[in-house]
Protein backbone atom coordinates (compact mmCIF):
# COMPACT_ATOMS: atom_id res chain seq x y z
CA UNK A 1 0.00 0.00 0.00
CA UNK A 2 1.22 3.44 -0.81
CA UNK A 3 0.53 6.16 1.19
CA UNK A 4 1.86 9.51 2.65
CA UNK A 5 4.71 9.51 4.74
CA UNK A 6 4.35 10.13 8.83
CA UNK A 7 6.53 11.78 11.44
CA UNK A 8 6.42 8.41 13.02
CA UNK A 9 8.36 6.93 9.86
CA UNK A 10 11.00 8.86 9.78
CA UNK A 11 13.79 6.28 11.49
CA UNK A 12 11.98 3.63 9.44
CA UNK A 13 13.25 5.57 6.09
CA UNK A 14 16.85 6.32 7.73
CA UNK A 15 17.24 2.66 8.16
CA UNK A 16 15.55 1.56 4.60
CA UNK A 17 18.36 3.90 3.39
CA UNK A 18 21.05 2.24 5.52
CA UNK A 19 20.10 -0.97 3.98
CA UNK A 20 19.37 -0.48 0.21
CA UNK A 21 22.81 1.14 0.41
CA UNK A 22 24.73 -1.91 1.49
CA UNK A 23 24.35 -3.50 -2.15
CA UNK A 24 26.55 -0.46 -3.71
CA UNK A 25 29.44 -2.36 -1.29
CA UNK A 26 28.80 -5.61 -3.25
CA UNK A 27 29.67 -3.61 -6.68
CA UNK A 28 32.85 -1.59 -5.74
CA UNK A 29 30.80 1.65 -4.66
CA UNK A 30 31.69 1.56 -1.04
CA UNK A 31 31.62 5.93 -0.78
CA UNK A 32 27.71 5.38 -1.94
CA UNK A 33 27.25 2.21 0.74
CA UNK A 34 28.62 4.27 3.73
CA UNK A 35 26.87 7.68 2.16
CA UNK A 36 24.26 8.89 5.40
CA UNK A 37 20.77 8.96 4.90
CA UNK A 38 18.69 11.90 4.98
CA UNK A 39 18.68 13.72 7.71
CA UNK A 40 15.35 13.97 10.32
CA UNK A 41 14.94 17.35 9.41
CA UNK A 42 15.34 17.00 5.92
CA UNK A 43 12.82 14.02 5.52
CA UNK A 44 10.61 16.23 7.68
CA UNK A 45 10.79 18.92 4.78
CA UNK A 46 9.67 16.70 1.98
CA UNK A 47 6.89 15.36 4.59
CA UNK A 48 5.47 18.24 5.58
CA UNK A 49 5.61 19.71 1.96
CA UNK A 50 3.42 16.66 0.87
CA UNK A 51 6.16 15.19 -1.32
CA UNK A 52 6.97 11.82 0.21
CA UNK A 53 5.09 8.49 0.33
CA UNK A 54 5.99 5.34 1.35
CA UNK A 55 4.96 1.62 -0.12
CA UNK A 56 3.95 -0.08 3.62
CA UNK A 57 3.43 -3.49 4.38
CA UNK A 58 0.41 -5.28 5.60
CA UNK A 59 1.25 -4.12 9.41
CA UNK A 60 1.76 -0.70 7.91
CA UNK A 61 5.52 -0.61 8.27
CA UNK A 62 7.42 0.91 5.60
CA UNK A 63 9.53 -1.03 3.17
CA UNK A 64 9.90 1.68 0.66
CA UNK A 65 10.22 5.23 -0.07
CA UNK A 66 10.06 8.27 -2.19
CA UNK A 67 11.37 12.02 -1.94
CA UNK A 68 10.14 14.31 -4.78
CA UNK A 69 11.27 17.41 -5.82
CA UNK A 70 9.99 20.08 -8.39
CA UNK A 71 12.74 21.05 -10.66
CA UNK A 72 12.09 23.27 -13.86
CA UNK A 73 8.44 22.25 -14.29
CA UNK A 74 8.86 18.46 -13.80
CA UNK A 75 8.87 15.89 -10.56
CA UNK A 76 12.13 14.61 -9.88
CA UNK A 77 12.68 11.72 -8.02
CA UNK A 78 14.89 12.54 -5.91
CA UNK A 79 15.44 9.78 -3.62
CA UNK A 80 14.17 6.40 -4.13
CA UNK A 81 14.63 3.31 -1.72
CA UNK A 82 13.60 0.03 -1.05
CA UNK A 83 14.60 -2.53 1.66
CA UNK A 84 16.76 -5.32 -0.01
CA UNK A 85 13.85 -7.98 1.46
CA UNK A 86 11.51 -6.52 -0.69
CA UNK A 87 13.32 -6.36 -3.82
CA UNK A 88 11.67 -7.17 -7.02
CA UNK A 89 8.19 -6.96 -6.10
CA UNK A 90 8.18 -3.72 -8.49
CA UNK A 91 7.68 -1.68 -4.95
CA UNK A 92 9.72 0.97 -6.95
CA UNK A 93 7.80 1.03 -9.90
CA UNK A 94 4.38 1.35 -7.62
CA UNK A 95 6.17 4.41 -6.08
CA UNK A 96 7.34 5.86 -9.27
CA UNK A 97 3.72 5.59 -11.02
CA UNK A 98 1.80 7.12 -7.96
CA UNK A 99 4.37 9.96 -8.12
CA UNK A 100 3.65 10.52 -12.22
CA UNK A 101 -0.10 10.32 -11.44
CA UNK A 102 0.40 13.12 -8.81
CA UNK A 103 2.80 15.00 -11.41
CA UNK A 104 0.55 14.36 -13.67
CA UNK A 105 -2.62 16.42 -10.97
CA UNK A 106 -0.42 19.20 -10.91
CA UNK A 107 0.24 19.64 -14.66
CA UNK A 108 3.69 18.87 -14.62
CA UNK A 109 5.80 17.89 -17.91
CA UNK A 110 7.95 14.74 -16.85
CA UNK A 111 9.13 12.83 -14.22
CA UNK A 112 13.59 13.17 -13.64
CA UNK A 113 16.43 12.21 -12.02
CA UNK A 114 20.00 11.67 -11.77
CA UNK A 115 21.42 8.17 -11.05
CA UNK A 116 24.10 5.85 -12.02
CA UNK A 117 24.49 4.26 -15.57
CA UNK A 118 25.61 1.10 -15.44
CA UNK A 119 24.52 0.04 -11.67
CA UNK A 120 21.61 -2.55 -12.95
CA UNK A 121 18.95 -1.41 -10.56
CA UNK A 122 19.69 2.00 -11.44
CA UNK A 123 20.32 3.32 -15.35
CA UNK A 124 19.16 0.43 -16.86
CA UNK A 125 16.11 -0.39 -14.53
CA UNK A 126 14.77 3.41 -14.97
CA UNK A 127 14.99 2.78 -18.67
CA UNK A 128 12.61 -0.34 -18.33
CA UNK A 129 9.86 1.96 -16.56
CA UNK A 130 10.45 4.46 -19.32
CA UNK A 131 13.10 7.08 -18.89
CA UNK A 132 15.50 8.01 -21.00
CA UNK A 133 18.93 9.48 -21.06
CA UNK A 134 19.02 12.91 -21.48
CA UNK A 135 21.86 14.50 -23.62
CA UNK A 136 23.69 17.37 -22.41
CA UNK A 137 22.13 20.11 -24.43
CA UNK A 138 19.28 18.60 -23.16
CA UNK A 139 20.31 19.06 -19.36
CA UNK A 140 17.81 22.12 -17.64
CA UNK A 141 19.43 24.71 -15.69
CA UNK A 142 18.14 22.92 -12.36
CA UNK A 143 18.97 19.56 -13.37
CA UNK A 144 23.13 20.97 -14.30
CA UNK A 145 23.23 23.08 -10.98
CA UNK A 146 21.63 19.61 -9.43
CA UNK A 147 24.59 17.34 -11.31
CA UNK A 148 26.79 20.41 -9.73
CA UNK A 149 26.56 19.17 -6.75
CA UNK A 150 26.59 15.64 -6.79
CA UNK A 151 29.70 15.45 -8.38
CA UNK A 152 30.83 18.17 -5.78
CA UNK A 153 29.62 15.17 -3.28
CA UNK A 154 31.88 12.70 -4.58
CA UNK A 155 29.15 10.74 -6.50
CA UNK A 156 30.98 11.58 -10.24
CA UNK A 157 33.44 8.69 -9.53
CA UNK A 158 31.26 6.29 -11.37
CA UNK A 159 29.44 7.49 -14.88
CA UNK A 160 26.13 9.29 -13.73
CA UNK A 161 23.19 11.29 -15.60
CA UNK A 162 20.14 12.72 -16.31
CA UNK A 163 17.47 10.60 -17.51
CA UNK A 164 13.40 11.77 -18.23
CA UNK A 165 10.18 10.67 -18.82
CA UNK A 166 7.55 12.47 -20.30
CA UNK A 167 4.13 12.55 -18.97
CA UNK A 168 0.48 13.10 -20.83
CA UNK A 169 -2.47 13.79 -19.22
CA UNK A 170 -3.85 10.63 -21.22
CA UNK A 171 -0.72 8.10 -20.01
CA UNK A 172 -2.17 5.19 -18.18
CA UNK A 173 -1.47 5.28 -14.56
CA UNK A 174 0.74 1.91 -14.73
CA UNK A 175 2.81 3.59 -17.50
Amino acid sequence: MIRAARESDVPRLQDIERAAGKVFADIGMKAVAEDEPPSREVLLGYLNDGRSWVHADADDVAVAYILVDVIDGCAHLEQISVHPDHGRRRVGRGLVEHVADWARERGLAALTLTTFRDVVWNGPYYERCGFRWLSDAEVTSGLRELRKAEADHGLDRWPRGCMRRELSATEPADG
